[in-house]
């Protein structure tokens, strides 16, 4: 530790967005940099704590002191080789992770302020980049086993990086036009600039991997194919079944997914044609948003750069406390109020109410009406019980996006056609060495888990490739 009484001295520092009456008219990523000489003293700040839970918190097992204080004392090599022993992609956790670590961080719970990890994080990688340190490191031999990764996601992308290190030839189907999962057809460019997506793509092809695009396995190649021509299967086709909302007047046009907004508007800033008939835009609309998590504070902000009239974003949990009680939360993640940059740029947020039903005139969506709920205790010390209040409202809207959250991977296809058992909650079900019902076929990340965070989808991706890898040896 370079600096042991740094954050007795230096304050957290954060980088911070771009100012909003500029970032809510475009697309680029709102979240500006620190200079390098700013991000030296952040870094300086960690503890090197006898037991460092931000290493426990992280699903990867980030070594945050080594490379905390590899980048205080300006030695970005080393920090960014420390980074990516065991996270295959610092540079997608560096800007989308909510920080797990940072909520670990000891000095979180000492009276001070968490060290800036995702930011040091996102700072390590691109300028390890830049300075051409990340490049191709094909593996030297072939062990001349194939795999083939099902999805195109951090899990799958994981699993493949991992694997092909190792040595196997690993060939990775993606359903869609381009390989990212979410990241690329999720999460907004202005979090995650889809070129960063493809500069890491580079380098895996330039290792050996091979991706192939636009093939639905199971339908454009076959299931029988795909278990003769391969040693081993990978499942990271995630969790894409949405949770709906089967009220009254869901066909009205007007209510929508979240994600036929996210992946529609992420299709056009990459160059892709829509047809006018199926083209989703807010431009001009009043537009609710239901749900209270990621993905709605996402469609919050295309909402506002695509000229909506106005955003209300309705959650039917109550609203948080705007601080924690450690002594009864840590080191469970805390249940508090966020706001994202998103709902910074002008949304009306509003907590307790139920969505009743969807109104419209000719076919079209013109209201939705909501009703209070109130949250009781349940009487044999349960899971709290939701009530209706009876205090009933009608909001006039013109478009509803739907993002409450993802249930489980969709059944019908390939995973009904291969057989795999499901466990009780509808994802496809494994042992502990991430092994499906049929033993050369494994699962990763949210296919297996259902839906969760980037962060352990690549995590889940780097195990399975690891028990993959131990099975093809034996």
């Amino acid at each position: 530790m370079g600096n042991p009484k740094a954050f007795l001295s230096i304050d957290r520092k954060e980088a911070g967005y771009r100012p909003i009456n500029e970032r809510k008219y475009d697309f680029g990523e709102v979240e500006q940099t620190l200079n390098s000489e700013d991000r030296k003293l952040q870094a300086s700040r960690c503890m090197d704590c006898g037991v460092p839970f931000c290493h426990w918190a992280c699903p990867l097992g980030n070594i945050n002191p080594e490379w905390q204080n590899l980048l205080y004392k300006g030695l970005i090599r080393e920090a960014a080789e420390s980074l990516q022993s065991t996270n295959n992609f610092p540079e997608f956790t560096g800007r989308v992770c909510p920080a797990l670590c940072e909520n670990a961080c000891i000095l979180n719970h000492s009276g001070n302020l968490a060290v800036t990890c995702r930011e040091n994080e996102a700072a390590v990688i691109e300028h390890a980049f830049n300075e051409g340190y990340i490049i191709p490191m094909p593996p030297k031999k072939r062990t001349g086993k194939k795999i083939a990764i099902i999805g195109g996601g951090p899990s799958g992308m994981a699993a493949a990086d991992q694997l092909n290190k190792a040595g196997h030839t690993v060939v990775l189907f993606e359903k869609n036009e381009a390989v990212g999962g979410l990241l690329r057809f999720g999460i907004p460019d202005f979090k995650l600039n889809k070129k960063v997506i493809d500069r890491r793509l580079n380098i895996l092809k330039a290792e050996g991997i091979t991706f192939k695009t636009g093939i639905k396995v199971g339908v454009d190649y076959s299931t029988e194919k795909i278990f003769s021509n391969f040693d081993a299967i990978c499942l990271c086709m995630g969790a894409e079944q949405a949770r709906d909302l089967p009220i009254e007047g869901r066909d009205l046009e007007g209510v929508h997914f979240a994600l036929e907004l996210l992946q529609q508007q992420n299709r056009i800033i990459a160059g892709k044609h829509i047809n006018s008939n199926d083209s989703i835009t807010a431009h001009g609309k009043r537009v609710l948003v239901i749900g209270g998590g990621d993905t709605g504070s996402d469609c919050v902000g295309t909402s506002i750069r695509q000229g909506a009239k106005s955003v209300t974003q309705i959650e039917i949990m109550p609203m948080p406390p705007e601080r924690e009680n450690a002594a009864t939360t840590w080191p469970a993640w805390p249940n508090i109020l966020r706001t994202s940059s998103s709902q910074q740029e002008g949304c009306e947020r509003r907590w307790c109410l139920a969505s009743n039903k969807f109104i419209g005139k000719n076919g079209k969506l013109t209201a939705v009406e909501v009703e209070e709920v109130e949250w009781l205790p349940s009487p044999d010390d349960g899971r709290i019980i939701m009530n209706k209040t009876g205090k009933i409202e009608t909001l006039e809207v013109e478009l509803v996006l739907l993002a409450m959250g993802f249930t489980q991977p969709k059944h019908e296809g390939l995973l009904n056609e291969m057989g795999l058992k499901y466990d009780e909650r509808g994802n496809v079900a494994t042992n502990a060495n991430q092994q499906t019902s049929i033993p050369k076929v494994f699962a990763a990340g949210d296919v297996n888990t259902g839906s969760s965070l980037v962060v352990r989808a690549i995590a889940a991706g780097r195990k399975a490739a690891a028990e993959i890898d131990n099975f093809l040896i034996k």
